[in-house]
C-alpha cells in the first residue's frame, strides 16, 4: 500500500483542486488524519479518519471551512468512539448546487443553462428532500404543463433535464433507484421535424443574401452558405476556429469541445462552401482566431436579430437557423446519399437521429420491393 503523502493545506489548496476521473484525498500535515476527498462530480468533502479504514464525514467545502474542518478533525481524533451524527437529509436545490451543478458545468457545454432550467421549471421541488421527487409528481407536472398549453416537445425536454440529473444521483448512491423509470414522454411532440427549403425558398433566400453581400461585410452570408453546405450546428460554426480549416484538403474539422457529441468530425468542404471560405478569411488570420468572430474578435453568442431579418426579407415561413442543418442533410438523401453517410456527416452518434430523413429517399424502398417481381422470374 503506498505511503500517503500529507501537506499543510491551504485555502488556496483546496479550491485549486480538480476532478479526477476517479476520486481521491489531499492528506493535512497540520492534522493528521484530516483529508479532503475530490469526487470526479467536483464535490469537496472534508473527512476525519479516526481508526483504521473507518472515516468520518465532516462536511463539505465551502460550507465547511478549512479550519473549522480542522477543529471538527481534532475533536473527532480525540473521541473517536462518539457516534458520529446522522448526515443531513439532502434537498433536491442542494444537490444541484453542490453535486450535479459543478459536474454539469465542467462536462456539458450547455451545463450552466441545463441547470438554470431545471431550477426554473422544477423550483416547486427545490426545497424538497432529494428522494422526495416521485414519478407521480412528475407525471402531475407533466399533466399540468400540458394543460397549461405546453407544447409536448417542451414538456418533454424538461422530463429530459431532470431525468438526467436524477440518473447522476442514483449513479453517485444518493438514490436507491430511479424515481422516473416509470414516467414516459409527453404524447404528440413532433420531435422529427425536417424542414427543408424548397427549390423556390432557396432562390428567395440567396437573393437576399445576396443583396445583404452587396449591403457590407455581413458576417450572415458566409455563416449561412457555410451552414448549408456542411450541416454544422450553429454552435459548431461559433466554435470553428481557421486552424479547424483546411483550404488547401477542403476539409473542416469539428472538434470535440466544440461538437455537441464530443466528437470530432471531419466535414469535406465542397466548391460552394470552399470559396466562400477563401473570399472570407482575413489577410494575417491566425489558427486561433475564429471565423466567425464576434465583437472585438469573441466568440458570437446568437444572429437571433439578424436571421430573423433575413428570413423576413427571403418571405420563408417557419424556417429556423437550425433548418439549415435539415436543409443540408434532406438534400443528400434525396440525391441518393446514403443514410449512414448522411449520419457521419451531421455527426448523429446514433442512426436513429437520421432516420428522420429516410422517407425523403423513397426510391431505396421501391427498389426494395421491386426485387420481389425479379425473384419470381
Amino acid at each position: 500500500m503506498p505511503a500517503i503523502r500529507r501537506q499543510t493545506l491551504t485555502k488556496a489548496d483546496v479550491e485549486s483542486a480538480k476532478p479526477r476521473e476517479s476520486a481521491y484525498r489531499l492528506w493535512d500535515a497540520k492534522v493528521p488524519g484530516l483529508c479532503l476527498r475530490v469526487l470526479p462530480s467536483g464535490v469537496k468533502t472534508f473527512e476525519a479518519h479516526v481508526a483504521r479504514g473507518v472515516s468520518r464525514r465532516l462536511g463539505r467545502f465551502p460550507v465547511l471551512t478549512l479550519e473549522a474542518a480542522r477543529t471538527k478533525a481534532i475533536a473527532a481524533l480525540a473521541n473517536p468512539e462518539a457516534p458520529a451524527k446522522p448526515p443531513k437529509v439532502e434537498t433536491f436545490a442542494e444537490f444541484l448546487d453542490e453535486r450535479y451543478g459543478p459536474w454539469v458545468k465542467a462536462e456539458r457545454k450547455a451545463g450552466a443553462a441545463t441547470l438554470a432550467s431545471i431550477k426554473a421549471t422544477f423550483a416547486d421541488s427545490l426545497t424538497k428532500p432529494l428522494s422526495a421527487i416521485t414519478a407521480w409528481q412528475i407525471e402531475r407536472f407533466k399533466a399540468d404543463r400540458l394543460r397549461a398549453g405546453i407544447k409536448p416537445a417542451t414538456v418533454n425536454r424538461d422530463l429530459v433535464r431532470i431525468r438526467a440529473a436524477l440518473s447522476k444521483a442514483v449513479e453517485w448512491g444518493m438514490l436507491p433507484e430511479h424515481p422516473l423509470r416509470t414516467v414516459k414522454r409527453a404524447k404528440g411532440a413532433d420531435d422529427s421535424r425536417t424542414r427543408y427549403l424548397t427549390a423556390v425558398e432557396e432562390k428567395r433566400l440567396r437573393e437576399a443574401l445576396g443583396a445583404l453581400r452587396l449591403k457590407r461585410r455581413e458576417h450572415l452570408v458566409p455563416l449561412v452558405l457555410v451552414a448549408m453546405n456542411t450541416g454544422l450546428r450553429r454552435g459548431e460554426l461559433f466554435g470553428l476556429r481557421w486552424g479547424d480549416v483546411s483550404l488547401d484538403r477542403a476539409q473542416l474539422t469539428v472538434s470535440a469541445a466544440t461538437s455537441k457529441g464530443q466528437i470530432a468530425r471531419h466535414v469535406p468542404l465542397n466548391s460552394e462552401a470552399l470559396e466562400t471560405l477563401v473570399a472570407w478569411k482575413p489577410k494575417g488570420a491566425k489558427a486561433d482566431d475564429l471565423v466567425f468572430a464576434g465583437a472585438e474578435g469573441g466568440r458570437l453568442t446568437n444572429v437571433n436579430k439578424s436571421w430573423a431579418h433575413l428570413v423576413d426579407q427571403a418571405k420563408l415561413d417557419d424556417f429556423r437557423f437550425h433548418d439549415l442543418r435539415h436543409h443540408f442533410a434532406s438534400r443528400l438523401v434525396m440525391a441518393g446519399v446514403d443514410l449512414n453517410t448522411v449520419r457521419e456527416l451531421l455527426g448523429h452518434t446514433d442512426i436513429k437521429m437520421t432516420l428522420r430523413y429516410s422517407h425523403l429517399a423513397p426510391e431505396h424502398k421501391a427498389n426494395a420491393v421491386a426485387k420481389l417481381v425479379g425473384a419470381r422470374g
